[in-house]
Order: C-alpha cells, then sequence, then structure tokens
C-alpha cells in the first residue's frame, strides 16, 4: 500500500504505508512511545512531518495503528495459541510464542505492548492506558478460553479460569522482560518447560 509524500517542489513522492509502519514500529517498540520522538519517527519512516501527519495523523494515532500492527504481526501467536485443542496445549503455544516473539532476530528485544509505556508522564497516560488495556485483553481471551477447557472437562474441576489466565499472563509478562534483559531464546525456553512438567489438568 503506497501513500504520496508531497516534495519541496510539490511533486507527489509515494512511499509504501505498511513499509512506514513497520519501521515506526521498531523505534516504538525499542524506546517506548515517550522516549520516541516525531523526529525518531520521521527518520526511521524516512518521510517529513507533514506526510506522518497526512497519512497516520499525530503520534498517539500513529502508535495505535503500529499497535494494531504489531497485535496482527509478531504478537498473533496469542491468537493462535487460543485456538490449540486443549488448555494445556494453549499455554505451552503461548508461552513459546511469547519467547520467539521476544527474542527474534533483527528485532527490538521484549515486548512492544509491556515496554511501549514503561513510563506514565501526563503525555504518556493515554498510551499507558491504552497498552494497560490491551494486555488485559489479551488476559480475558485467555480466560474465555480456559473457560471453555473448563466446561469440556480439559481442566481439573476446581481450575479457576480467570486465576489461570492471570498467571499465564504473568509468566509471558516475565519472559518478555527477561528477553528485553537479553537472556536468550534457549534460556527462555527451559523455563517454559519448566512451567509444563509442573502441568495440572
Amino acid at each position: 500500500m503506497a501513500a504520496t509524500q508531497d516534495t519541496p517542489m510539490g511533486r507527489p513522492r509515494e512511499f509504501d504505508l505498511e513499509q512506514a509502519l513497520d519501521r515506526a514500529m521498531e523505534v516504538f517498540w525499542r524506546q517506548g512511545y515517550e522516549a520516541t520522538s516525531l523526529a525518531d519517527l520521521t527518520a526511521a519512516m524516512k518521510i517529513g512531518k507533514p506526510s506522518l501527519y497526512a497519512a497516520f495523523g499525530n503520534k498517539e494515532q500513529l502508535f495505535r495503528r503500529v499497535l494494531e500492527r504489531y497485535t496482527a504481526g509478531p504478537g498473533s501467536y496469542a491468537a493462535r495459541a487460543s485456538a490449540e485443542p486443549t488448555a494445556r496445549k494453549v499455554v505451552e503455544a503461548f508461552l513459546r510464542g511469547t519467547v520467539e516473539a521476544t527474542t527474534r532476530p533483527h528485532c527490538p528485544q521484549g515486548c512492544l505492548g509491556v515496554q511501549g509505556a514503561l513510563a506514565a508522564s501526563d503525555d504518556g497516560v493515554v498510551v499507558h492506558d491504552l497498552l494497560a488495556d490491551w494486555r488485559d485483553g489479551v488476559r480475558a481471551d485467555l480466560e474465555v478460553r480456559f473457560r471453555v477447557a473448563l466446561a469440556e472437562g480439559d481442566l481439573a474441576s476446581d481450575a479457576d479460569p480467570a486465576r489461570l489466565a492471570r498467571y499465564v499472563m504473568t509468566l509471558s509478562f516475565g519472559l518478555a522482560v527477561q528477553a528485553a534483559g537479553g537472556v536468550g531464546p534457549d534460556e527462555l525456553l527451559k523455563v517454559v518447560d519448566e512451567v509444563l512438567l509442573g502441568w495440572r489438568s
């Protein structure tokens, strides 16, 4: 998908919207929302400020577009995990997906949804709340999936789907923070294996 960027002479010049979003995603992912300036974004996206505003709106609106792209791309493991046939496989796919997404070669380490709004000044509070809602939506989807598993007899009768969903999210956040701190995928996958050893269905 392409959009036009006006040159100083007024001639339209095309740029790829999806490529520009990917470049913006990398900057937000690496630096967080508040630490990222418009100058950082336009330099990475290789467009001018007028083109950024015309194509994406302001910085907050651009971040919303980036989060949508992240959810459909690196973060898509969450939706795929919920399609697994058993609760144990859901947990395994979710946690292994977390490791894969947060340790991708040639990408920032960690999770955009965790690191994107670590600071919360007045300028960043809207995005902070946006990401909190985004993360809670993932948790809620897991809870729904575990309720299905409970109804199907795939979980122990005394299992609490809400508590289990929050447990899995807590593990996922921990893996993401470890990845951001430089822990490699092999070590993180061993943590996932340890979790699965203790799985009680």
